[in-house]
């Protein structure tokens, strides 16, 4: 009787270990259905990108371009939001508060990087949004008003040193890609360069055809038909290799800067807890987008060199260059607080 007993508890047990084990898969697959669900019903209705600059812009024309393609790609509108301000915190930390439901993303400029060293604080952390992919690279190249008598980089820092504080540089605003650009070159070369910031990169042009600035560094649309006419000089192109459109131009390197590599970029983030496959899927339709003949001619012609990476590959540049602007900030005491 106490054996017949014993069996009966022990098949009991088992039982009911079986059904709690049942039961605690049940709810393990009740928590992992909805996210696998999302992301394969996602898109579902709009999706939304907000960029932190104003219209007509490059960040916002690199958007444009690329999500025009995207939005065909995945059968759903995309909206583009401008939400300017704060060297673009502002509509950054209005996205990091953003749900992370896959429907809403923002582009971003390296100024994302380096403003983590500008501002004392911000409105967000780095943590409260996910790389999605790097969109473009924008490369940057130094520009030399005809007043000054150089033709190269080495001309202009032999200049420069017999005529110390004579050269100014001008920016589209203190803390953007040109301006620590700029303040590297002053770094590496030793030389005094008075740092000249303007709203934006429209007045550039006109500073550099009249010689109210010495040089500047600034993407290749607008200035390289002042070149073509004489009317300012092209030095060298702060990026790792030639532009293909302008393969006599050499590189800051190849000048005399080892390691001079200082293009600017555009990519998407995504708020923080967003569907780990809706960010790979969006990677993958970018890549698409920017691999598509009639995106990559319309970025090529704008100046830009589409990317369309990975995830983990942005990730990685954002990092890499948070450290090197970090370095430029403090370095040259800036700040924007």
């Amino acid at each position: 009787m106490k054996s017949s007993i014993k069996h009966r508890v022990a098949r009991s047990a088992r039982s009911i270990a079986i059904a709690i084990a049942i039961a605690v898969a049940g709810v393990a697959t009740l928590h992992t259905i909805p996210t696998a669900l999302a992301a394969d019903a996602w898109p579902a209705k709009p999706i939304k990108v907000i960029v932190p600059y104003t219209p007509g812009g490059s960040t916002d024309t690199v958007s444009r371009v690329v999500f025009e393609q995207v939005s065909q790609r995945l059968g759903q509108p995309i909206i583009i939001e401008n939400k300017p301000g704060a060297n673009s915190t502002l509509g950054v930390g209005v996205a990091a508060r953003s749900a992370p439901d896959g429907y809403t993303f923002v582009s971003v400029l390296a100024a994302y990087s380096a403003n983590m060293s500008l501002y004392s604080k911000l409105s967000y952390k780095p943590a409260d949004l996910v790389p999605v992919a790097e969109m473009a690279e924008l490369p940057l190249f130094l520009f030399a008003s005809k007043k000054l008598p150089v033709k190269t980089v080495a001309e202009l820092v032999d200049y420069g040193k017999k005529h110390p504080d004579t050269l100014t540089f001008g920016s589209s605003g203190v803390g953007s890609s040109a301006h620590l650009t700029g303040e590297r070159l002053a770094m590496e070369s030793r030389l005094r360069l008075t740092h000249v910031p303007y709203n934006g990169s429209a007045p550039i042009l006109p500073a550099l055809v009249s010689g109210e600035v010495s040089v500047a560094f600034d993407p290749l649309l607008v200035p390289m038909p002042h070149v073509k006419s004489g009317k300012i000089n092209v030095l060298a192109v702060a990026s790792a290799k030639r532009w293909p459109g302008e393969p006599n131009i050499p590189t800051m390197e190849e000048a005399g800067f080892p390691g001079f590599v200082m293009s600017s970029w555009t990519g998407l983030l995504a708020p923080a807890g967003t569907p780990q496959p809706i960010v790979a899927r969006m990677a993958r339709e970018i890549a698409a987008a920017t691999r598509s003949p009639d995106v990559a001619k319309k970025l090529t012609e704008l100046g830009f060199v589409p990317v369309g990476g990975t995830p983990e590959a942005f990730r990685k540049l954002i990092e890499r260059d948070t450290r090197r602007y970090a370095e430029i900030v403090k370095a040259g005491k800036i700040t924007l607080d």
